[in-house]
């Protein structure tokens, strides 16, 4: 049947060979290539092992000279310890000798200093017993001097309280410029002395000369010379008080000029002792109790 088809042909072989032979190519260029690529691969892995092998070997005598450092170390420092040991045993070695030898010293120090203290001693009780009777009349004479100057002290104690007490006698008390009656005045230094020591009130000297500015006298009182009349002993003077201006004019010397501040129940008292050119001098009296 089928040979006796007169269109049927039999393929030819040569086609055959023309395929089998490529499939054989693309299987030796396949080959090719992974053998080209296994061979990188290889060379690439071989390189980073070496690589590897370097670094490892690196490390390992970088670990080698660590150790060698570290054991001369060890060997420096049980060397210096053992160099201390010795040093300390030596040392202790000598404290001990020198500490025997303080002990001795100090020991015979202490002996001769004793027996010297005890010849002393002796000699020094009948030194002591001389002196002491020395002293005994020494002191008996200074007691007697003392006795003496006490008395004479008395004596001018007394004369003194006499002389005050007759001086505050002979002190005056007037009326002031307000018609107040005033304490005692005191007209001269010795008085003002008398004054200060009786206590009664407060006293305050002053200079004071003419100025553009007043001067303070006492802490809270301000005085201004206005003018003076050395012919007459008179004088013209501002006070300023509690912020209050007040003049007082043509008063005369040793009288009480008086004005009132607050909380004060009597008045404070200004007393010119001298009067000179553009000049005065006296004091201010101010009550120790200033109320309220």
């Amino acid at each position: 049947m089928g040979s006796s088809d007169p269109s049927w042909r039999p393929e030819p072989s040569s086609n055959r060979s023309k395929g089998f032979t490529v499939v054989i190519l693309v299987a030796l260029v396949l080959l090719v290539g992974a053998t080209v690529y296994l061979f990188v691969e290889l060379r690439s892995t071989r390189r980073g092992l070496e690589e590897a092998n370097l670094k490892i070997q690196t490390h390992e005598e970088h670990i080698a000279k660590l150790e060698g450092s570290v054991i001369r170390t060890t060997r420096q420092v049980e060397e210096s310890a053992s160099a201390l040991r010795g040093e300390v045993t030596s040392t202790r070695g000598q404290i001990a000798q020198a500490t025997k030898q303080v002990e001795t010293q100090v020991l015979s120090k202490t002996q001769e200093i004793a027996q010297r203290l005890s010849a002393e001693q002796k000699a020094g009780i009948a030194k002591v017993g001389g002196e002491v009777e020395q002293l005994k009349a020494t002191t008996e004479s200074k007691f007697g001097a003392v006795s003496t100057e006490v008395g004479s002290v008395k004596s001018e104690v007394s004369q003194t309280k006499e002389q005050l007490e007759k001086t505050i006698a002979e002190l005056k008390s007037v009326r002031g410029d307000l018609g107040v009656q005033s304490g005692l005045i005191a007209t001269n230094g010795s008085e003002l002395a008398a004054l200060k020591r009786l206590g009664e009130r407060n006293y305050f000297e002053f200079d004071v000369k003419k100025t553009k500015a007043p001067q303070r006298i006492g802490g809270s009182v301000l005085l201004k010379l206005k003018s003076t009349d050395t012919k007459r002993n008179r004088y013209t003077l501002e006070v300023v008080a509690d912020d209050k201006v007040t003049e007082k004019k043509d008063r005369t010397i040793n009288e009480p000029v008086q004005f009132y501040v607050a909380k004060a129940r009597i008045p404070y008292e200004i007393v010119v002792n001298q009067v000179a050119r553009d000049r005065i001098v006296g004091y201010l009296a101010t009550p120790k109790d200033q109320g309220r």
